[in-house]
């Protein structure tokens, strides 16, 4: 266990220094700030009330989701995966007394603890935003909600990581592997559309689950079939992750 932690703990360290975590951070703030002031221009000029401040931070999610975060999760997984191979120290990682399942597991433990806290700087700048412009709105029950949104959207990136995990033990690219990352996802995105009766069985489909969570009738049947669908992607996709990153050759 000891060997696991300070891995871990060397894999946060390095992941905090690429400036990529500092973008991802100022494109989620500035998409925060441009919604709030679209939404103050529709209530001024238009006398629209858009969303109060309780749902502007579900808008938001709803935003960065399928853009942001799953973008510089992109980059991150490909960096942790294949930049360490490309500058040759991930054979200096790896003379440490710690097996390969544990230094697969500590990089996505990582980047998962990344895009948490991309979700809560989200979860909380959106809030202030939507308290600050429209605080009559204010309400117990909306914090819950939010609270829950941006808790269980946590799940359906990990099986997005673990996804980008497969592609970057499969390919050497480090650019190979990111547009096909981009391009995979609109895919399956648009096969959501085409296909819209069998899109729940697409995992990029998954990401919008939150949205079950905070419906006026909760279909409980509905959220564990999801969570199913979750669970078993994450296992898989993890397997051959791990699999695909222990036989890879250094």
């Amino acid at each position: 266990m000891g060997s696991f932690k300070a891995t871990l703990i060397n894999e946060i360290e390095k992941l905090y220094k690429k400036k990529k975590i500092i973008v991802a951070a100022i494109l989620s703030f500035v998409i925060i700030i441009l919604g709030q002031i679209a939404m103050t221009c529709l209530k001024s000029n238009f006398g629209i009330r858009a969303v109060g401040s309780m749902e502007f931070p579900i808008l938001v999610l709803s935003v960065v989701v399928n853009s942001v975060i799953p973008l510089f999760a992109a980059l991150i997984t490909i960096d942790c995966f294949l930049g360490e191979f490309s500058q040759n120290t991930i054979k200096i990682a790896l003379t440490r007394p710690v097996t390969r399942l544990k230094f697969f597991t500590a990089k996505i433990v990582a980047i998962t603890i990344f895009i948490l806290t991309n979700l809560i700087f989200v979860m909380l700048f959106s809030i202030l935003a939507g308290i600050v412009f429209n605080a009559n709105t204010f309400t117990l029950t909306g914090i819950s909600r939010i609270l829950i949104s941006y808790g269980v959207t946590l799940l359906p990136m990990i099986v997005l990581v673990l996804f980008i995990a497969i592609l970057s033990n499969l390919i050497r690219s480090e650019v190979g592997v990111f547009f096909l990352s981009v391009l995979l996802f609109i895919g399956f995105k648009v096969l959501e559309v085409v296909f819209s009766q069998y899109s729940s069985i697409l995992f990029t489909s998954l990401i919008g689950w939150y949205e079950l969570w905070i419906m006026d009738k909760i279909s409980l049947l509905t959220i564990l079939r999801r969570l199913l669908f979750i669970l078993s992607y994450g296992i898989i996709f993890f397997t051959s992750g791990y699999y695909l990153f222990d036989k890879k050759e250094i």
